[in-house]
């Protein structure tokens, strides 16, 4: 009955291992290519610069993105926020990243997304951030894997 169970438990963890999980929303009302200035807030516990990752990307769409830990400014058409998870398996990679867009005046959610790799599908940092804002921008998940 042991072998059995560690059997079973191996093939869990395997298999957990190269679990995909990509999920998005966006309001009806919002209209992505409409937001032209962008803030970041950094989170206090991000020291891998996952904000300045998420604003050069936002750059490259053509944004002009800020980032920093204070209020955002008055001035912006969006605030993001985002949450990161890492874990380790030989060596730290992203686990899971989940960008919030919101309204700076009335702090209403605009969009979310998140994309979750396991360890045998990990994408690196950037290219974690890509997907997630890319299915934002699309408002649907590019690609299911």
């Amino acid at each position: 009955m042991t072998i059995r169970t560690l059997i079973i438990a191996f093939f869990a963890i395997s298999l957990s291992a190269c679990a995909n999980r990509q999920s998005v929303s966006v309001a009806p009302t919002t209209n992505m290519a409409s937001l032209k200035t962008i803030y970041v807030v950094h989170q206090p516990k991000d020291n891998r610069q996952v904000n300045q990752l998420i604003a050069e990307n936002l750059r490259s769409r053509g944004v002009t993105a800020t980032t920093g830990a204070s209020p955002s400014p008055s001035n912006v058409d969006a605030v993001i926020t985002y949450i990161d998870r890492w874990m380790w398996d030989i060596t730290m990679y992203l686990l899971q990243l989940t960008v919030t867009v919101s309204d700076p005046k009335t702090n209403a959610q605009m969009a979310t997304a998140t994309s979750l790799h396991g360890s045998l599908t990990r994408l690196s940092p950037t290219e974690m951030v890509n997907e997630t804002l890319s299915n934002i921008y699309n408002g649907k998940i590019t690609e299911e894997k």
